[in-house]
């Protein structure tokens, strides 16, 4: 039987998480895509499946953690040992610190983080009886520094690196493959494209990441050899200052 492949964090079908999703599925890998978008997960699987993949489209809300054991019960009820799984996951809200109230940072702080422990729990006591697998977190520029009016935000991304870090020390000697990516620029997907156009419009050619590019990425991230693994990697475009 093949082994599966998890993304959480499936939106539209021009966006990172459908395009890793495909990219799992190119090699032979069962995906299960996630989110909470019934109508767009459908799509998206049934492109996959239009291409000759195999996707397992399941609704499931990353801050919920019924929803989540549920997600990965149904990998464990498949059969399939789960080789990579990757939490995509990004909620963003722009606001001034004395503008930031409590629900606002706290909304960010359980998409975000609380949702990346769920996730990383449940994959990891999926993957260490086979003492393999990969396991990576999308993150962004705000996990590095923080910059108004993206504070709250930033505070949630830097504890999902803080995370990755720890799970990477406590883990990776058993066999699990922990990775942060630095998603440093804007993901040239629908979303930015729909709300954003002018901004994209001044990007101009390869100004933003290709979900593809960053897929193919993730996909070379899992086929590391163990003596050299990569822990966090950042990815952006060659126009992009840093």
């Amino acid at each position: 039987m093949t082994a599966a492949a998890l993304v959480l964090g499936v939106g539209p079908k021009q966006g990172l998480g459908a395009a890793l999703a495909r990219r799992f599925a190119a090699e032979g890998l069962a995906v299960f895509v996630a989110g909470r978008s019934p109508a767009k997960l459908a799509s998206v699987a049934a492109d996959i499946a239009d291409s000759g993949g195999t996707a397992i489209p399941v609704v499931a809300d990353a801050t919920v953690e019924a929803d989540v054991r549920r997600l990965f019960e149904k990998i464990g009820e498949s059969g399939r040992p789960l080789a990579v799984a990757a939490y995509n996951v990004d909620s963003n809200l722009r606001a001034p610190l004395l503008e930031t109230d409590l629900d606002m940072f706290t909304a960010l702080w359980r998409q975000n983080s609380l949702g990346a422990f769920l996730f990383g729990r449940e994959a990891v006591r999926q993957m260490l009886p086979n003492r393999k697998g990969t396991l990576i977190f999308t993150g962004a520029t705000a996990s590095l520094r923080a910059r108004p009016p993206f504070t709250a935000f930033s505070a949630a991304k830097a504890a999902v690196r803080a995370l990755a870090q720890g799970m990477a020390r406590e883990f990776g000697p058993q066999g699990i493959h922990v990775v942060h990516a630095v998603i440093d620029g804007v993901i040239d997907g629908e979303r930015a494209r729909g709300q954003f156009p002018q901004f994209v419009a001044a990007k101009g050619d390869d100004g933003m990441l290709l979900p593809e590019a960053i897929a193919e990425t993730y996909w070379h991230l899992h086929c590391q050899h163990p003596s050299a693994w990569s822990h966090e990697i950042d990815l952006r475009p060659f126009k992009e200052t840093f």
